[in-house]
C-alpha cells in the first residue's frame, strides 16, 4: 500500500491516525464497523477507564470477518461517516 503524504492548507505534511480494533460487523457492502479501545486516565480519582469507540471503515470485497483483530488508516471522506480504510 502506498504511504500518501497529506498537507493542510498551509502546506504542512499531516500524519494519519493508525488504529487498532476489532471488527463487530461486517454486514454492509464493503463496510466494517471496527471496536476500537483506549485507556484513559480519569483526572478526579486517578483510575484508569475502558473506552470504546465504532469507525466504520472502507473494506473492498468484505475479507474481514467478525471477531478479526484489524488495523485502519485514516484517509479521504469516503461517505458520510467513512473515513478510514483498512490496512490489514
Amino acid at each position: 500500500m502506498e504511504n500518501k503524504a497529506i498537507t493542510n492548507k498551509s502546506g504542512a505534511i499531516l500524519k494519519p491516525r493508525i488504529l487498532k480494533g476489532i471488527v463487530v460487523s461486517d454486514k454492509m457492502k464493503d463496510t466494517t464497523v471496527i471496536k476500537v479501545d483506549r485507556f484513559e486516565k480519569n483526572a478526579k480519582y486517578q483510575k484508569y477507564i475502558k473506552i470504546s469507540k465504532k469507525y466504520k471503515a472502507h473494506d473492498v470485497g468484505n475479507t474481514k470477518k467478525v471477531g478479526e483483530t484489524i488495523e485502519i488508516i485514516e484517509c479521504r471522506p469516503i461517505s458520510r461517516d467513512k473515513h478510514f480504510k483498512v490496512v490489514a
